[in-house]
């Protein structure tokens, strides 16, 4: 299966796998194809996967008592997203996780990673590799988003994440920078004017 070919490669960064433990990894995946708008993940029911997004874009947000949407993360290509609180501790979730176009997945299920990780213990070294970066990536957000204005943090994820900025829609983008759309869109027209002018 094509799709698959993807996260090989990108587990193969990280440990090599023998024949055998790359044949019993495969077998715990499962590949889903996720429509605009649909959520693999929901408040209050309990998140059973981890998702790596073949192609594709997906957010996961929370909606306040005020039913306004804050955004949480964005992920596309080569990205791992879900609940990760929800998925961790196999308790309800409190965010929604949303494809922002049609996307492709491939799942592991909370159980059978349980399982990988007992059968093939090289994958405890990839999963710590992969939360330590994600943890260092959320320790820079939040540094950015207290330190940082909203001009900054607009400039910051053009610079460091273009093809965020290109793929992902303005009201998901304005929302995971704390900003309005309206404001973010002052923000494009301003450096679409300047570009003319240079």
């Amino acid at each position: 299966m094509k799709e698959l070919e993807s996260i090989k490669k990108y587990v193969s960064k990280y440990i090599s796998l023998t024949e055998d433990e790359e044949k019993y990894f495969l077998s715990v995946l499962t590949v889903k194809k996720i429509r605009k708008k649909q959520n693999v993940v929901q408040p209050d029911f309990t998140c059973k996967c981890r998702n790596y997004i073949v192609k594709g874009a997906m957010r996961a947000y929370y909606l306040d008592d005020n039913s306004q949407e804050h955004t949480i993360t964005l992920a596309i290509d080569d990205w791992w997203i879900s609940d990760f609180n929800s998925y961790i501790y196999q308790q309800p979730a409190t965010l929604f996780v949303e494809a922002l176009e049609d996307t492709i997945v491939i799942q592991i299920e909370y159980t059978n990673e349980q399982l990988l990780l007992e059968k093939v213990p090289k994958f405890e070294r990839f999963f710590r590799i992969i939360t330590q970066y994600g943890f260092a990536f959320l320790q820079r957000r939040l540094l950015s988003s207290i330190s940082k204005s909203a001009e900054e943090r607009y400039e910051t994820i053009l610079v460091e994440y273009p093809l965020i900025a290109q793929r992902v829609p303005q009201f998901a983008l304005a929302s995971y920078l704390g900003m309005s759309t309206e404001y973010l869109s002052k923000l494009r027209n301003n450096k679409v004017s300047l570009k003319k002018l240079k």
